[in-house]
């Protein structure tokens, strides 16, 4: 075999793994900053339909403790947070916020507490509705933030 044919085949040999590894490593990176891209909005999206629904069922279950007819209207926002979270969150997230959700229901047809009553629910804890949620969700953005990196 002639010398200049074996020096041709070897540039572009070289040329080849050149060019496919630029390829594969661009490639590779992109992949990289989309997946890393998309995490990273999920996250945020599954944040602020958390901060809404304990926002939302803060105000249903002052409003069930306080007063005896149900709040229609934000009863629906609450469960449509709820469906929401079925779509996008963790099936111990959305037990839990099913939980909330019945909860809130059964207090209204409770009497109505009164501000003592009230003083009585913060100190022995068991005022605190959301936490087991809060809970919840804290564990899971933690675990999305281990898939990220």
């Amino acid at each position: 075999m002639n010398s200049s044919i074996i020096s041709a085949l070897a540039a572009l040999a070289g040329a080849t793994i050149g060019g496919l590894t630029s390829f594969l490593t661009t490639w590779l990176t992109q992949r990289t900053q989309a997946r890393a891209q998309w995490l990273a909005q999920d996250k945020q999206r599954r944040q602020e339909l958390y901060k809404e629904f304990i926002e939302e069922a803060s105000r249903c279950y002052i409003d069930a403790i306080q007063h005896h007819n149900a709040d229609m209207a934000a009863l629906v926002g609450l469960y449509a947070k709820i469906a929401r979270m079925r779509a996008l969150s963790s099936s111990s997230i959305v037990e839990c916020a099913e939980r909330i959700g019945r909860e809130i229901l059964d207090t209204y047809l409770e009497p109505d507490k009164s501000f003592v009553e009230l003083r009585e629910m913060v100190q022995t804890e068991s005022f605190d509705l959301l936490r087991e949620f809060s809970e919840a969700c804290r564990s899971e953005l933690l675990s999305l933030r281990s898939q990220q990196f």
